[in-house]
């Protein structure tokens, strides 16, 4: 994400990012989309899909697709990623010591240590953080600690282009335990054996240094131009909105469904899934739900949505009432790793089992505004293929 580039340009090359990767990798033979089902279910054990190649190639790809003539005009160059897809790198080398933890991937077994050390109902409570990823490698992995460094995803990138170690910004640190409000760990945190893996933190936005010379001159970048400290994908999102007064709120509905709240409180339970960027002097309050466009590619192709989502009156209400889940497991509105995806009974009709599901998506959409972020003005960017959910959405929310 050029940040130099326009704020609506910030949420689309965010959503290409993964998917440019995916088709790359498609095309050398290294990934087939039939391993989306089963990337979930990958735990510590040697990955069939190589992400940290996929995303490198893909950054160089974006860094290629900026138009010749413009890239003398680039001063500054950031990057969002998803929020606790973490990275343990040797602090040497930057080589990776583990495969990367997707940011959706729950590690259950670091959950009851997380909870022993952390404040009741902290944002860390809630087997999907980054610092419950983190213990699960410090507890699983005996040799290479004193090395070690934990970096997000977004961290890794900039890395990539700036060569220096161990900096993030404090909306992607916020899930191992960084408090954006005092702007430091806190102490139950730096007492752990595993607070050295911890990176330094700054402001999103922060410049770090100058483009690496090597890349700035490949590209044509100009020579002062500098990389910035970045941020997570659906705070990217929320900027690109353009939503600045408290009380708006931006969905992101991806592979998973996000909302952001802008507030003048920080608000966070981990029953919930409830937490807090912060985002100036205000807060970004808000979840993220496992539902979203990833369960629909479980079962329909992109040909068969469109075709589909024609026959659909999105004016009626379906009588099916579903939870659409990939896998077992929900972060939010309420945080339960145990939830089962709920998807039957399927009628005969392909047409209304979609409606079926975009209807209960934008259900649990409105469960999160109305239950939990309630008596607010709502602002609601959609997908612009997707029309059909847009009215399901604004129907029953009212808007």
């Amino acid at each position: 994400m050029m940040c130099r580039w326009v704020s609506g340009c910030i949420l689309e090359w965010t959503l290409v990012l993964l998917e440019q990767g995916l088709l790359l990798l498609i095309k050398m033979g290294q990934f087939f989309p039939k391993e989306r089902k089963s990337i979930q279910n990958l735990r510590k054990t040697e990955e069939s899909i190589d992400w940290l190649r996929s995303w490198k190639v893909t950054l160089f790809s974006l860094l290629e697709a900026v138009p010749v003539n413009l890239r003398p005009l680039i001063a500054s160059i950031s990057i969002d990623g998803t929020s606790a897809t973490t990275i343990i790198i040797d602090s040497n080398s930057g080589e990776p010591l583990w495969r990367p933890f997707l940011y959706n991937e729950s590690c259950p077994d670091a959950l009851p240590v997380v909870k022993s050390i952390a404040p009741a109902n902290h944002t860390v409570c809630s087997g999907t953080s980054t610092l419950c990823k983190l213990v699960s490698w410090w507890n699983t992995e005996g040799e290479n600690r004193e090395s070690a460094l934990l970096l997000h995803q977004a961290d890794w990138l900039l890395w990539l282009l700036h060569g220096k170690l161990g900096l993030s910004d404090y909306n992607n640190a916020l899930k191992v335990g960084y408090d954006p409000e005092l702007e430091s760990y806190p102490p139950w945190l730096l007492s752990q054996p595993y607070s050295q893996l911890l990176p330094s933190v700054q402001a999103p936005g922060t410049s770090i240094g100058y483009l690496k010379e090597g890349i700035r001159t490949e590209f044509g970048f100009p020579k002062d131009c500098v990389v910035c400290t970045g941020t997570t994908d659906s705070i990217a999102a929320f900027l690109a909105a353009r939503a600045t007064e408290p009380g708006k709120a931006v969905t992101s509905l991806g592979s998973t469904l996000a909302i952001k709240l802008l507030s003048t409180s920080r608000i966070e339970d981990a029953r919930f899934g409830v937490y807090s960027h912060r985002l100036d002097d205000k807060w970004l309050v808000g979840g993220a739900s496992n539902t979203g466009g990833a369960v629909l590619r479980q079962i329909f192709t992109d040909e068969q949505l469109e075709k589909l989502s024609e026959h659909i009156d999105p004016m009626e209400v379906s009588p099916l009432d579903y939870y659409p889940l990939q896998v077992v497991g929900e972060r939010f509105p309420v945080a339960d790793p145990k939830m089962v995806p709920r998807l039957h009974p399927r009628p005969k009709s392909d047409v209304e089992y979609l409606h079926g599901i975009l209807e209960s998506i934008a259900r649990i959409e409105v469960f999160k505004f109305f239950t939990y972020l309630s008596k607010v003005s709502l602002t609601q960017p959609c997908d612009k293929d997707s029309v059909v959910c847009m009215i399901l959405r604004q129907r029953d929310t009212a808007c």
